[in-house]
């Protein structure tokens, strides 16, 4: 799961979204816990990886294994 952070940015940059923006989106009031797991300094929780595969229609799958590439 060492790509995460890369997907994420990846997705929110493809649907136009600034740290920002995505936030709320995820359920958050900041933006900081989201540009963290971009850059690789957290994880993501399991409920998270699911709003955020749900949000850009991906699979979870998708984002978690670093083999799988997005479409």
């Amino acid at each position: 799961m060492k790509r995460f952070g890369e997907k994420l940015r990846l997705l929110r940059e493809k649907h136009g979204m600034s740290l920002r923006q995505l936030a709320p989106k995820l359920g958050f009031s900041v933006h900081g816990y989201i540009a963290q797991i971009e850059r690789g300094e957290r994880k993501p929780s399991a409920d998270l990886v699911v709003k955020i595969a749900r949000l850009f229609d991906v699979s979870a799958d998708q984002l978690m294994m670093d083999e799988l590439e997005l479409d």
